[in-house]
């Protein structure tokens, strides 16, 4: 194999694949990026068994070839070149040597058919909808996902497909975070996949704010989508989601209208002096009048109060005051209403003017 191209075109595709590439493998191909050049393309491939992501570029190949490489070895001497310089990658015996200028680095490599590859996911559904909509569905939702639960279908991201709609859910089993969006093209059947963690970070980090429209394949047992130069794979996790749906309050008619910048900075105001490890905060509520309450093991304590719209009957109540943060720091509305049934069930954050997304917290005791 012999290719040469600025040190930006391999540089951008080796980068983009990088995410999945750990140091320390179990399997020493793992560590290596598979590098297929042929018909003036390179592409680059890197995956740790659960997500796999290829990126291309266009360059000179001089002689066609696969081969893989360390991966961050790789990204550190291309990082390492002055901008704007050529570079050339010549596979010698089972060596690849890199030249730019007068540098020259031999690296060791491993044969291509080692590396795992996914080839086909036989796709059962095919999702279609704009970049900024899926992006949206992931930054409403991807802060609920459990890390490292033993109830391994909690850590991911559920999308539920079914008609013209779309909806990601995500639960820690303390609170649930859910939004829908619209799709391009109505789908047959419904269909629910989980994500796993790693793959929705994956693809939280590649989708922009562009309007292009994203085609995101369902399979048996991966997910697969095309995000400009990038194609991004991933193994699903094999389990049941919860019920989701039950865990919504229905008859919460204690409504709280509040400013949403406003209640953001108390919460946060009032969290300084909150238990470290517990971030229990407490919600007194009168009409029209929010108090807040925190205190610690140093018995030290904080209170602040905001004005509200709520007509209801007073209610106490504890949260932990992460959780309702990260719902607020997501809400795109001025104002957010925050639901509640009494002081020993869930509330239900939602933006004043509905936007799709729900988020469920439950009551703490203090």
């Amino acid at each position: 194999m012999k290719l040469t191209a600025t040190r930006e075109e391999i540089l951008g595709p080796v980068q983009n694949v990088i995410g999945v590439v750990e140091r320390r493998q179990t399997m020493p191909v793992l560590s290596n990026v598979l590098l297929s050049a042929k018909d003036n393309r390179l592409s680059v491939t890197g995956t740790d068994l659960e997500v796999e992501l290829v990126s291309a570029a266009t360059l000179t190949v001089s002689a066609p070839g696969e081969v893989t490489v360390p991966g961050r070895k790789l990204l550190d001497i291309l990082r390492a070149i002055p901008e704007g310089t050529n570079v050339t990658l010549t596979t010698e015996g089972e060596r690849i040597v890199v030249r730019a200028g007068r540098s020259r680095f031999t690296l060791s490599t491993l044969p291509s058919a080692e590396f795992p590859l996914v080839e086909d996911i036989q796709a059962t559904q095919v999702l279609k909808l704009p970049q900024k909509a899926f992006r949206a569905l992931i930054d409403k939702t991807h802060f609920s996902m459990a890390q490292q639960d033993v109830r391994y279908y909690l850590n991911g991201l559920m999308l539920e497909s079914e008609g013209g709609r779309v909806r990601a859910v995500a639960t820690d089993g303390h609170r649930l975070a859910m939004c829908e969006a619209n799709l391009s093209e109505r789908v047959t059947g419904k269909q629910q996949v989980i994500v796993p963690r790693k793959g929705v970070l994956e693809l939280h980090r590649m989708l922009g704010d562009g309007d292009g429209e994203v085609e995101f394949a369902l399979g048996t047992n991966h997910v697969r989508c095309q995000i400009g130069d990038i194609r991004f794979t991933s193994k699903l996790i094999d389990g049941k989601f919860p019920e989701y749906s039950r865990v919504i309050p229905a008859n919460a008619n204690r409504i709280i209208d509040a400013d949403r910048e406003t209640l953001r900075q108390s919460l946060h105001r009032t969290a300084i002096l909150s238990n470290e490890k517990y971030r229990g905060i407490r919600l007194s509520i009168k009409p029209n009048q929010l108090t807040l309450q925190a205190h610690n093991p140093e018995q030290e304590e904080a209170e602040d109060q905001i004005e509200v719209v709520y007509a209801g009957e007073e209610i106490e109540i504890g949260f932990n005051v992460t959780y309702l943060l990260d719902a607020l720091s997501v809400i795109e509305t001025s104002r957010v209403n925050i639901a509640l049934t009494d002081s020993n069930s869930s509330c239900l954050v939602t933006a004043a003017e509905a936007d799709g997304a729900k988020y469920v917290v439950m009551p703490m005791r203090l």
